[in-house]
């Protein structure tokens, strides 16, 4: 089964636009739980009737967040294989590189669906079970690359490969390391080859 995209952007108000981009700002930032709506609603301009008419809820607010932020990475990623369009092992690492590139441009605290996922212990709060599709649907993907490569037992590697790519966003976010991503990218090529490439 092929991984689906993982969120439709639905058509915002331009008001609901400047709500969605100040959360991303701000969340991302200072983490969910210590920014209140006031503070959103400030940030992007709008009254807090403005935001609760476009969102509904904080907690609807802060899934919209890391759907967009989500459905923004997935556009790159598949762009990227889009340039390399044949299977194989360069194709499956091609996440390492775009990832890279993502966090230069819209990183530096790491991953936004890890660090969300941080905030809340339950693992049936909305935020939780945005975060879970995410990294589902991630898995999924790079199983796929990893079946059309012919490697051997997709799925696990498709798991060890997830693994390195959540644990460079965690390295990336805390400054561990002098190259989270290349290391990640190494180790997989490993993997590949161990499976078969």
């Amino acid at each position: 089964m092929t991984a689906q995209p993982s969120t439709e952007r639905g058509d915002l108000t331009p008001a609901a636009r400047r709500v969605l981009e100040a959360a991303s700002r701000l969340f991302y930032a200072r983490g969910m739980h210590a920014v209140g709506v006031d503070a959103v609603a400030a940030e992007a301009g709008v009254t807090k009737k403005t935001l609760y008419d476009r969102f509904g809820s904080k907690e609807a607010l802060e899934v919209a967040y890391l759907r967009d932020r989500d459905a923004r990475w997935e556009a790159l990623w598949r762009d990227r294989l889009a340039a390399r369009p044949e299977p194989g092992v360069e194709r499956v690492l091609v996440v390492f590189d775009a990832v890279a590139d993502w966090m230069d441009a819209h990183g530096g605290r790491g991953c936004a669906a890890i660090n969300a996922r941080a905030e809340f212990d339950d693992p049936r709060h909305p935020v939780a079970v945005e975060v879970a599709r995410q990294k589902a649907w991630v898995r999924d993907l790079l199983r796929d690359e990893c079946a059309a490569a012919g490697l051997a037992r997709p799925g696990d590697l498709a798991d060890a490969l997830a693994l390195l790519y959540d644990g460079a966003l965690a390295a990336s976010g805390v400054g561990a390391g002098a190259d989270p991503f290349g290391t990640a990218r190494r180790a997989a090529r490993d993997l590949c080859v161990a499976h078969g490439a």
